[in-house]
């Protein structure tokens, strides 16, 4: 097995009498992309911060490989970083920022054209980025991230700001980066934004873990369930009744919960029965994230098989975000 990219052992951050970040562990499995999920103040950007080694830790410790940020030669050529939409010089053109930034991260000016392109933000380019969009600032972190070609890259709520069609760009992005083998750390606080791209999941809630598992393991947690319209109503529910299923009735037809459209319909077709529809309804993986950072004061972490991501055992300047996010 790979040593993870990115370790996370019992960090914890507290300012003042505000604890952000309570005893977290987990681990990052290289060439993945994870999702780093919990609720606007969970704890993830402070823990982001930490990792990048921007906020000193109260306790426990973050690592890059074996190693603190701090102590890699030449950082932004292994980690790459976009915490920050906002934290750019507005009097600067796009290119002009990551031509400033070149010298210090030990690349060609060249490369600057090329991240910009990259992003889609080359008509851009020679515009000053106090005039950029929300979106726009978003890609120009993004391309920020990727001046250096890092293998490990963090991005702090990379959708915000985009729109419909910008979201499903950096869906592409993002898993064109896992495709090359690099490790991607995204942070979101709306698990349908990252759903369709994450490999595993890292759920946090108040500062704590409550799940660290591959996204196939997440969604086996929520509930699925089958529609079903039927002119044999009285005869389906009875159906239902001898199967032992769970039944609701929807007033067109009935929903059958903790069940599969392959089973229903077979069974159905043993007894003769004539259905009208029948269909899986999708997991509801959002009742699940509420349900498991709503009652994280008692965190459950979860070692993960394989690839995923693990509960451990016991850059650039950025502005400052409000403590506990």
């Amino acid at each position: 097995m790979q040593a993870p990219a990115i370790t996370i052992e019992g960090l914890t951050k507290r300012f003042g009498a505000v604890t952000a970040v309570d005893d977290l562990s987990f681990t990052v499995a290289p060439g993945r992309v994870t999702g780093f999920l919990g609720p606007n103040g969970s704890g993830k950007t402070t823990t982001l911060r930490m990792l990048l080694g921007l906020v000193e830790p109260s306790a426990g410790r973050a690592l890059i490989g074996d190693r603190p940020f701090r102590r890699i030669a030449r950082p932004a050529q292994h980690v790459g970083a976009a915490l920050e939409a906002s934290s750019f010089h507005p009097g600067r053109t796009g290119l002009g920022h990551l031509k400033a930034l070149a010298p210090q991260v030990g690349v060609p000016t060249s490369r600057c054209r090329d991240v910009l392109d990259f992003v889609g933000l080359t008509p851009a380019a020679d515009r000053r980025v106090g005039g950029y969009s929300m979106g726009m600032r978003q890609r120009l972190g993004l391309a920020t991230a990727l001046l250096g070609d890092p293998q490990i890259i963090l991005l702090d709520e990379p959708a915000n700001g985009l729109d419909p069609q910008g979201i499903v760009w950096l869906r592409g992005l993002l898993r064109s980066l896992a495709h090359e083998g690099r490790t991607v750390l995204v942070s979101s606080h709306v698990l349908a934004e990252v759903r369709s791209t994450v490999d595993d999941v890292v759920v946090i809630g108040s500062g704590k873990l409550v799940r660290a598992s591959t996204l196939t393991d997440f969604e086996a947690l929520a509930e699925r369930s089958v529609e079903v319209r039927t002119p044999a109503r009285a005869s389906f529910v009875a159906l239902a009744t001898e199967r032992g299923w769970r039944l609701e009735d929807t007033h067109d037809g009935f929903r059958i919960h903790d069940a599969d459209a392959a089973t229903v319909g077979a069974a159905a077709f043993a007894a003769g029965l004539e259905l009208h529809q029948l269909a899986d309804v999708g997991a509801d993986l959002e009742s699940v994230f509420l349900r498991l950072t709503s009652s994280s004061d008692a965190p459950t972490s979860h070692l993960a098989p394989g690839g995923g991501p693990s509960a451990a055992d016991p850059a650039p300047a950025v502005e400052s975000r409000e403590e506990g996010r």
